[in-house]
């Protein structure tokens, strides 16, 4: 059973949606032993970095998060805040995150203001994945953010660019994926990314 964590923050919705549209049925649940019994959870997230860790808090969700991936190391997929929140800090708080990838989360910041923030719309992603990827041709997906994952060669799955700034617009490492972009509503390229992380992970 896929599980998407539900810490009061996300489009849990439209991520479950999703799902069943592509032939994946999922629970929407902050539920400690629904966690972890699952087979792939999923953190989505819409809004700020220390909100979504104050609510992973309140729920009582660190701990079984943290048995799920570093215990039983099953796989996670982290989307947008979710991505963030597995990284160890970021510039939008003061509050420590999951610390799952040991990277940082900065703001977009351009001289005289003359790039619009927050970076929103499609946008291409790079990457040589052949597994996740291998069935693209034009790799276009929808970003809303203010922040990003700072690009680190040994984490990154996939890059993009906004102004003069490369950034990790995917990460990975061993059970764990990020994304910043939202596959739920990249139509037919986040349906078929979703498809194959899931036929490789369910």
């Amino acid at each position: 059973m896929i599980v998407i964590v539900d810490y009061g923050l996300g489009n849990l919705a439209s991520v479950k949606n999703m799902l069943k549209k592509i032939g994946f049925e999922s629970k929407i649940s902050r539920d400690r032993n629904l966690i972890l019994n699952a087979s792939l959870i999923i953190l989505p997230g819409v809004g700020s970095y220390d909100h979504g860790v104050r609510n992973l808090h309140k729920y009582n969700l660190i701990e079984p998060l943290n048995t799920f991936v570093l215990d039983y190391k099953k796989p996670a997929i982290g989307i947008c805040l979710g991505m963030q929140l597995m990284c160890k800090s970021s510039e939008e708080g003061k509050l420590k995150g999951l610390s799952w990838f040991d990277t940082e989360v900065i703001k977009f910041n351009f001289p005289d203001n003359k790039i619009k923030i927050p970076h929103m719309g499609w946008t291409h992603i790079v990457s040589d994945d052949k597994i996740l990827f291998n069935s693209f041709g034009e790799k276009r997906f929808y970003f809303v953010h203010s922040y990003y994952v700072k690009y680190e060669k040994d984490n990154s799955l996939a890059t993009s660019q906004y102004g003069d700034i490369i950034f990790s617009s995917a990460i990975k490492k061993a059970n764990l994926i990020g994304f910043q972009f939202h596959p739920e509503k990249s139509h037919k390229y986040g349906m078929t990314l979703l498809t194959n992380i899931l036929n490789q992970f369910v």
